[in-house]
C-alpha cells in the first residue's frame, strides 16, 4: 500500500463506552447500596399496584455475632428468590428478622458476669433481662449492616424481632392457645439435660462429637431362684455411663436372643473374675465379654442354655446392695423382664434401666404403670448426684467447663470395691452435645412443660386431622411442595416418630410460659392448670404494652389473676419457652399480622439450611398445626452446608474458615453472589481461594459481554429499530428464536430456585452463543458498516438482549447488573431493581431457522479449526488471510450454505462453496460428516478500514478501501 492511505480509524463505528472492563466492585459497591436507599428502591416496588403477593418468610438468625459464610450462602438465595420473583411480576415482600431470646445470649451475659466475679442468680431477673435485650440490640445493628453489605433487599427500616414488645406478646398467646386447646401438660420424664447450662434442650439445640467415656461390665447378683445351678450366677450388664448404675432400678433381656450359662475355671491375677462365679450371657456376646474380663478360653466353659423360662424365675440384686454405709438405698431387689429393645449385637444381651435416664427405659414402665417405682431423682440440675446419696453425692458427672467429672470414677471404685465389677474399659463414640456450651449432655428425669403431639386438639380447626401429629404429617404430603424433594421425606420420618415437645426451658431470658397451676394438685388433676381467656387476655395486654418483662414484676401474678382468683391459691410458672417456640410462631406476628405479610398468613416459601428440618421448619410446623390447623408454608427450600475446598468443614482451628467480610474486601459481593449462583445449594458446596478465582474469572467473561452490548449500543435510538423480524438476516432470526427459549428455561428456573440453571443457561448463552458465536462474526458489520439493514437489524437485537441480560441476571449479580444499567439509561431515578424482566413473544420462536443455523454452525466448526492449524504453523495471522474451499456433500446443506454470507460467519475474507468430493489433504473432523476444507489464502489488497483482503480494494474513490467500505465512507 503506498505510504499516503488515510487512516480509516475514526471512520469505524468502535464501541463507545466508559463502562471498564476492571470492575473494582469492592470499592464501587458501597455506593450503589446508598443510591438504592436514596431512592427508596424496595419501598418503590412495594407501590405497584394489583400484583400477587409473594411472601419469602426469613427464618431468623440469632443475634450473637459476626456472620459466616453459612449467613451469607442463605441470605443470598433467600435474597435471588425475593428479587427474581419481583421481576417476574410479583409483589415480592421480604421482612427479615432475628431471633433474641434464649441461651446463647443468656451464655454470654453469664461469662461476662463470671469474669467480674458476680452471680446471675444475685442479680435481678429483670434486670439481667435488660442486659441480655441490650446485648442482642447491639448484634441485631451490626449484622444488619453485613447483610445489607452482600446486597440483600428488603425492609431493613422495619425488621420482625423476637424480642419486640408485640412479638413477645403474640408468641405468649400462642402459647396460651395451647394452654387452652389441651395440648399443653405437665410431665416428668428424660429429656435432655445440659448440666453446665442447668436448662432441658431440644433435639435442635444438640449436636453430636466423637467422646471418650468410660464403659464398665457389671454383676448383678442372681437371688432366691431355687435353682442350684444358679448358685453363685450374676447377670452381667454393660453400659458406658457408669453414673447411672445408682439409679438403676431393673435389668431387662430380649426374647429373642439366646442365653447360656457360663462358668469361670480359671483367672489371670489382674482380674475382677472370680473361680467358680457363673454368668448369665447372651451366646453371641459372651466370648467377647470374657475377653473383656481377660479371661482366656480355656478359663471358662459354657455350663447350660437359659430359657425364657429360667429367666421369668430369676430376681436380681443391685451390685450395691448391702453395702456398708449405703442405707438400704439399693437394697430392693431389682425389676427383671423382657423387653423389645433388647439385642445380642453388643454389651451382654442384657441392659440395665435408670428410667430416670433413658427414653426406652422410661416408656417401658410407663407403659407397665410402673413409673413411680422406679423413677429416681438422684441427678441435681448442675449434674452432681444430691448431697444425701450415699457414697457418691456431691460428685459431678461433667466437671463445671464440661468435661469429666469424679462421678464415673466415683461409682467404678465403689463397684470394683463391693465386688460388683468384671471388666472395665473406654471407648470413643458419638455423644450428643449442646450446640452452644459445646459441653456434653445427658439424660435427666425432671418435671417439665410438654405439647402433646398426639392428644385430640379441642380447637374446632380438624380439617388436616384431630392431632399435631396427624396434621403435621398431612400438610407435609398435601400442602407443601419440597425443593430438593428429599427433605420431604427427612422432615415426615422425623414428625412421625418423635416424641411430645418440651416447651420449658429452666432459664431466664425469653418468653415466659404465661401460665398458672393450683397448688397442691397433682398435673393429672382436672383443675391442675388455669384456663382462663380474661387471665389469658391480661397477660396478652400487658406484654403487649410492656414486654414480657411485666411478668417478672412483683406483685405480677395479682395483677393477672385480678379480682377473680385468689393467688394464694395459684403457683406463677417461671420456665421460659424453648426458643424454637418463638421461632416458631414467627408466622403469627409477621405474615398474619403485619401490613406487609401475607393475606392469609401462610408464607409462600421457608429457606433454610438441612439442619432446620429438626429446628425451624420442624417447630414451625409443630407450631402452627397446633394453633391454626396447617403447615404455614406452601414451600420448603432447603440448601446444604458449606466446606473448604479440600470438602472439610469449616473450622477455625483448622485455619479453613471463609469470612464474608473478607471475600467481600477482596472480590466484592457480586463475586460472592456469583459463587452462590453456581453452586448446586440443594447439596454441600466448597469454597476457598482457587474455587473464588474461577468464580471470578467467569465473572470477567460476563462482564466482558455486557461490555461489548453497551458498546456497540452508545448511540442506538429507536428510529435505528428494526421492529419485524422478519426484516432481519437469519442470523438475527436465530438470535431471537434462542431468546424465546431461554426466557422460558429463565422463569422456569427462577420459579423452582433453581439458580444454578438459570445462571449456567445465561452464562452458556452469553459466552458461547453471544461473545464466541454471534458478537464475533457481526464485530465487522457493527464496525464497518455504514447505516445498513444488517447493522440495524445487529444493532436492535442487541438491545433485545440488553433488556434481557440484565433482568435476568439483576437478581444474581445485583450490583454489576445496576452499572451496566446506569451506563446506558443514567438518571436520579433509574435502577434496573425497579422494571421486570420483559416479555418475550412467542412469535419470534423459529425452529427451523435454529435448525438451519445449527447446521452452518457444524460447518463453521470445521472451517475455523481449519484455520486455527494455519494459525498455529505461522502461515496466517488472521482469519481474515484466508478465503478456504469447504466442500460439503449434503446438498440441502449446501443449499443452505448458499443462502448466507458463509465468509462473514467464519470471518475471512472469501469462501468458495462446492459439492466436488474433498481431496484427501483436505482437513476434517471427525464429529462432523461430509465437510472438508482445504486452505488457499485470499487473493487482493487489504482494506485499510475493515481489513478484509478484496480483490477490488483500492478500485474506488476513497484510497485502500473495498467496495463496502467505500460506501460507507459516502
Amino acid at each position: 500500500m503506498c505510504a499516503e492511505t488515510p487512516d480509516y480509524k475514526d471512520t469505524l463505528n468502535l464501541p463507545k463506552t466508559d463502562f471498564p472492563m476492571r470492575a473494582g466492585l469492592p470499592k464501587r459497591e458501597p455506593a450503589w447500596l446508598e443510591r438504592w436507599e436514596k431512592i427508596g428502591v424496595y419501598d418503590r416496588l412495594r407501590e405497584k399496584e394489583e400484583r400477587t403477593p409473594f411472601i419469602l418468610h426469613d427464618g431468623p438468625p440469632y443475634a450473637n455475632g459476626h456472620l459466616h459464610i453459612g449467613h451469607a450462602l442463605n441470605k443470598t438465595i433467600k435474597d435471588m428468590v425475593v428479587r427474581s420473583h419481583q421481576m417476574m411480576g410479583y409483589d415480592s415482600r421480604y421482612v427479615p428478622g432475628w431471633d433474641c431470646h434464649g441461651l446463647p445470649i443468656e451464655w454470654k451475659i453469664e461469662e461476662q458476669y463470671r469474669k467480674k466475679g458476680r452471680n446471675k442468680d444475685e442479680v435481678n431477673v429483670v434486670d439481667f433481662r435488660q442486659e441480655c435485650r441490650k446485648f442482642a440490640e447491639g448484634w441485631i445493628d451490626i449484622q444488619r449492616d453485613e447483610f445489607k453489605r452482600l446486597g440483600i433487599t428488603g425492609n431493613w427500616a422495619d425488621p420482625y424481632i423476637t424480642m419486640d414488645y408485640h412479638a413477645e406478646a403474640v408468641i405468649a398467646d400462642e402459647f396460651m392457645k395451647f394452654l387452652m386447646n389441651g395440648t399443653l401438660y405437665q410431665g416428668s420424664k428424660p429429656v435432655m439435660w445440659s448440666p453446665i447450662e442447668k436448662t432441658a434442650l431440644a433435639e435442635a439445640e444438640v449436636e453430636y462429637h466423637d467422646k471418650e467415656s468410660f464403659t464398665i461390665w457389671v454383676k448383678f447378683r442372681v437371688v432366691d431362684t431355687g435353682d442350684v445351678t444358679l448358685d453363685n450366677a450374676h447377670v452381667v450388664i454393660w453400659t458406658t455411663t457408669p453414673w447411672t448404675i445408682p439409679s438403676n432400678k431393673a435389668v431387662v433381656y430380649g426374647e429373642g436372643v439366646s442365653y447360656g450359662l457360663y462358668e469361670v475355671i480359671g483367672r489371670p491375677e489382674e482380674c475382677w473374675a472370680r473361680i467358680g462365679e457363673r454368668y448369665l450371657l447372651a451366646d453371641n456376646l459372651a466370648d467377647d465379654v470374657m475377653k473383656r474380663a481377660r479371661l482366656q478360653p480355656d478359663m471358662y466353659r459354657r455350663l447350660c442354655d437359659v430359657t425364657l423360662d429360667d429367666l421369668a424365675k430369676v430376681k436380681l440384686q443391685h451390685p450395691l446392695a448391702g453395702a456398708e454405709g449405703g442405707n438400704g438405698e439399693w437394697d430392693d431387689i431389682r425389676d427383671f423382664r423382657a423387653a423389645e429393645f433388647v439385642t445380642d449385637t453388643e454389651g451382654t444381651g442384657f441392659v440395665h434401666c435408670a428410667p430416670s435416664h433413658g427414653m426406652e427405659e422410661f416408656e417401658l414402665y410407663r407403659d407397665l404403670g410402673m413409673l413411680e417405682q422406679v423413677i429416681t431423682y438422684n441427678v441435681m440440675d448442675d449434674g452432681s448426684f444430691r448431697a444425701d446419696l450415699p457414697f457418691f453425692g456431691g460428685t459431678y458427672i461433667l466437671s463445671r467447663k464440661g468435661g469429666e467429672g469424679d462421678a464415673n470414677k466415683a461409682v467404678i471404685d465403689k463397684l470394683a470395691e463391693v465386688g460388683g465389677l468384671l471388666a472395665r474399659g473406654k471407648i470413643k463414640h458419638s455423644y450428643p452435645h449442646s450446640w452452644r456450651s459445646k459441653a456434653p449432655i445427658i439424660y435427666r428425669n425432671t418435671p417439665q412443660w410438654f405439647a402433646s403431639v398426639d392428644r385430640k386438639l379441642d380447637d374446632g380447626m380438624g380439617g388436616m386431622g384431630d392431632t399435631i401429629r396427624e396434621r403435621a404429617l398431612r400438610s407435609i404430603d398435601e400442602l407443601v411442595k419440597w425443593t430438593p424433594r428429599t427433605g420431604r421425606n427427612r422432615l415426615h420420618s422425623m414428625i412421625e416418630a418423635r416424641p411430645d415437645w418440651v416447651l420449658s426451658r429452666q432459664r431466664a431470658w425469653g418468653v415466659p410460659l404465661t401460665c398458672f397451676t393450683r397448688k397442691g394438685a397433682l398435673p393429672t388433676d382436672p383443675d391442675f392448670l388455669l384456663r382462663d381467656p380474661a387471665v389469658n387476655a391480661r397477660v396478652k395486654a400487658a406484654f403487649e404494652q410492656e414486654g414480657a418483662d411485666c411478668w417478672y414484676e412483683d406483685g405480677a401474678k395479682e395483677r393477672f389473676l385480678g379480682n377473680d382468683y385468689n393467688a394464694d391459691e395459684w403457683e406463677q410458672v417461671f420456665d421460659v419457652l424453648d426458643v424454637w417456640f418463638d421461632s416458631g410462631s414467627t408466622h403469627a406476628f409477621v405474615l398474619r399480622d403485619r401490613e406487609d405479610g401475607a393475606p392469609d398468613g401462610i408464607a409462600d416459601v421457608y429457606l433454610e439450611g438441612t439442619d432446620q428440618h429438626r429446628g425451624w421448619f420442624h417447630s414451625s410446623l409443630l407450631q402452627a398445626c397446633g394453633t391454626k390447623g396447617r403447615a404455614p408454608y406452601r414451600n420448603v427450600v432447603t440448601h446444604g452446608f458449606t466446606l473448604d475446598e479440600k470438602g472439610m468443614k469449616m473450622s477455625k482451628s483448622l485455619g479453613n474458615t471463609i469470612v464474608p467480610e473478607e471475600v467481600v474486601k477482596q472480590y466484592g459481593a457480586d463475586i460472592l453472589r456469583l459463587w452462590v449462583a453456581q453452586t448446586d445449594y440443594t447439596a454441600d458446596q466448597r469454597i476457598g481461594p482457587e474455587i473464588l478465582k474461577g468464580v471470578a474469572d467467569s465473572y470477567r467473561r460476563l462482564r466482558n459481554t455486557m461490555r461489548f452490548m453497551l458498546g456497540s449500543l452508545a448511540d442506538f435510538t429507536e428510529a435505528d429499530r428494526i421492529e419485524d423480524p422478519a426484516d432481519m438476516p437469519p442470523l438475527e432470526r436465530w438470535v431471537l428464536s434462542r431468546l424465546v427459549d431461554l426466557d422460558e428455561q429463565v422463569r422456569k428456573g427462577y420459579a423452582n430456585f433453581d439458580f444454578q440453571g438459570v445462571f449456567s443457561a445465561v452464562f452458556n448463552f452469553a459466552t458461547v452463543d453471544l461473545s464466541a458465536f454471534y458478537f464475533d462474526i457481526r464485530k465487522d458489520v457493527l464496525y464497518c458498516d455504514g447505516d445498513s439493514p444488517r447493522r440495524r437489524a445487529a444493532r436492535s437485537v442487541l438491545d433485545i438482549l440488553f433488556h434481557r441480560l440484565t433482568t435476568w441476571l439483576a437478581p444474581i449479580l445485583v450490583f454489576t447488573m445496576e452499572e451496566v444499567w446506569l451506563e446506558r439509561f443514567p438518571g436520579d431515578e433509574s435502577s434496573v431493581h425497579l422494571v421486570d424482566i420483559p416479555e418475550t413473544p412467542a412469535s419470534w420462536r423459529n425452529p427451523q431457522n435454529e435448525e438451519n443455523v445449527a447446521k452452518v454452525r457444524r460447518v463453521r466448526r470445521v472451517v475455523t479449526a481449519a484455520l486455527e492449524i494455519q494459525r498455529r504453523d505461522k502461515v496466517i495471522g488472521s482469519s481474515l488471510e484466508a478465503a478456504p474451499v469447504v466442500h460439503v456433500e449434503d446438498a440441502d446443506v449446501r443449499a443452505l450454505l448458499g443462502q448466507i454470507d458463509m465468509d462473514d460467519l467464519c470471518i475471512t475474507s472469501g469462501l468458495i462453496l462446492t459439492g466436488d468430493p474433498a481431496p484427501a489433504e483436505a482437513f476434517r473432523l471427525p464429529e462432523v460428516e461430509g465437510v472438508g476444507v482445504v486452505f488457499e489464502k485470499a487473493e487482493g489488497e487489504k482494506c485499510q478500514r475493515c481489513w478484509k483482503i478484496l480483490p477490488d480494494v483500492g478500485r474506488h474513490a476513497h484510497p485502500g478501501a473495498c467496495g463496502r467500505c467505500d460506501e460507507a465512507l459516502g
